[in-house]
């Protein structure tokens, strides 16, 4: 359970069903472990913009992120661009945000050395 261990250290589990969306309160609790991140759509999604020196380090991160979500089977939006991708986290399956989407983007902060 992320509660129990760094959230970058856990691990995804299949969420289905609005059972599975996080409580305004659970949001507030997780949101701060993730300094950079935001609140978007309402609350509904995680985002965040890394930037890079080149085109070639913001692929590098965007192939890592696409291997560390296929490995959670949990898939986020991207946004890529030459210096910069930007990160989104929802969980579609439960019409908001899960404890996925906080696992995932600190896997995320981890892979950009954050």
């Amino acid at each position: 359970m992320a509660d129990l261990i760094p959230l970058a250290q856990a691990h995804c589990l299949p969420r289905h069903g609005h059972d599975h969306r996080l409580t305004d309160a659970s949001i507030r609790e997780l949101l701060p472990q993730l300094p950079g991140w935001e609140l978007t759509e309402q609350g509904h999604a995680l985002s965040r913009s890394f930037t890079f020196p080149d085109y070639y380090r913001t692929m590098s991160f965007v192939n890592a992120l696409a291997h560390v979500a296929n490995a959670e089977n949990h898939h986020p939006d991207l946004s890529v661009h030459y210096d910069r991708c930007v990160v989104r986290w929802s969980t579609h399956d439960v019409g908001g945000l899960s404890e996925n989407d906080f696992i995932c983007a600190a896997k995320a902060d981890a892979l950009a050395g954050l």
